[in-house]
C-alpha cells in the first residue's frame, strides 16, 4: 500500500516507453530501494531501454506486453500486471500527439487518436478500477492534458480526446472513492519530451521531470487534479471564459 509518505511499493507504468511515466517511476524509486515496477507496454527497444534504465534506479522491472490498440486484452494485461502482488499506484501514460491538420482531414488517423487516447484508455481505466475495488485500495495517476480544457483550431481532434480522457478519469475518481482508491487527473502544458521532439515549446513549458514532481506531491497530499505548471490554470480558466469570436483570433 501507499505509505504514511505519500509512497507506494509498487508502480505499474502503462506506456513502458513514456517520458513523462519513466520520470514518475524514478521520483518514486528514488524515494524507496526496491521498488517493484511493472512496464507494460509493446516488446521494443525502447522498451528495453526502459527496462535497463528503471533497473539502474534501485527498482525491480517486471514486464507485461501491452498494446493499445488491442481493446479486449486489456484486462488481462491487468490482470497479469497484479499477478505477483497488489498495485498501489498505476500510471496512464500512454497517447499519440499524432498529425493535427492531418487528423481532421483523414478518417483513419483521427480514428486512431481516438482509439489510442480515448477508447483504449477507458477499457484500461475500467479494468484498474476493477482492480482497485477488488484490492480495496490503489491510486490511479492519469496523464491528461490543457489541450482538453477548451478546443483549439490547431489541435481540436487530439484536444476532444484529451477532453474525453479527462472527463472519464475524473469521474473514476468520484466512483473509485468509496471503495478505498483515488485518481489524480494531471494537466500538464507543453512538455519537452519524446512526443513533442521538433516542435517549438509553448509558453510555460515544462520538462518530464517537473510533471513527475509535481505527481508525487499531489498524490502525498490526496489530491484528485493538478496543473502543470501551476500558473496553467489560472491561465486555462482565463481562455475558456473568452467569447468564441476572441477566443478564434489568437494564435494557438
Amino acid at each position: 500500500m501507499i505509505d504514511a509518505t505519500g509512497t507506494p511499493q509498487s508502480v505499474l507504468l502503462l506506456g513502458a516507453t513514456s517520458d513523462i511515466g519513466l520520470a514518475i517511476v524514478r521520483a518514486y524509486a528514488a524515494r524507496r530501494p526496491g521498488l517493484r515496477v511493472i512496464l507494460a507496454g509493446r516488446p521494443s527497444s525502447r522498451r528495453d531501454d526502459a527496462v535497463a534504465a528503471v533497473g539502474g534506479w534501485g527498482a525491480t522491472v517486471e514486464t507485461v506486453d501491452f498494446d493499445a490498440h488491442d481493446l479486449q486484452s486489456h484486462e488481462r494485461v491487468v490482470e497479469a500486471a497484479a499477478a505477483g502482488g497488489d498495485i498501489d499506484l498505476a500510471v496512464v501514460a500512454f497517447g499519440l500527439l499524432g498529425d493535427n491538420e492531418q487528423a481532421w482531414q483523414d478518417a483513419s488517423a483521427a480514428a486512431e487518436l481516438a482509439t489510442v487516447n480515448y477508447t483504449a484508455a477507458v477499457t484500461v481505466g475500467v479494468a484498474l478500477g476493477a482492480l482497485v475495488r477488488r484490492q480495496g485500495h490503489g491510486s490511479i495517476v492519469a496523464l491528461s492534458s490543457v489541450a482538453g480544457a477548451r478546443p483549439r483550431r490547431s489541435n481540436f481532434v487530439y484536444g476532444s480526446t484529451k477532453a474525453g480522457f479527462d472527463s472519464f478519469y475524473t469521474g473514476l475518481g468520484e466512483a473509485l472513492r468509496p471503495s478505498g482508491g483515488s485518481v489524480l487527473v494531471v494537466r500538464p502544458g507543453f512538455v519537452r519530451s519524446t512526443m513533442t521532439a521538433g516542435l517549438d515549446p509553448a509558453p510555460l513549458a515544462v520538462a518530464p521531470e517537473d510533471v513527475a514532481a509535481a505527481v508525487v506531491s499531489a498524490v502525498t497530499a490526496g489530491r484528485d487534479q493538478i496543473w502543470v505548471p501551476r500558473a496553467m490554470r489560472p491561465v486555462m480558466s482565463g481562455l475558456r471564459h473568452l467569447p468564441r469570436q476572441v477566443f478564434r483570433r489568437l494564435p494557438i
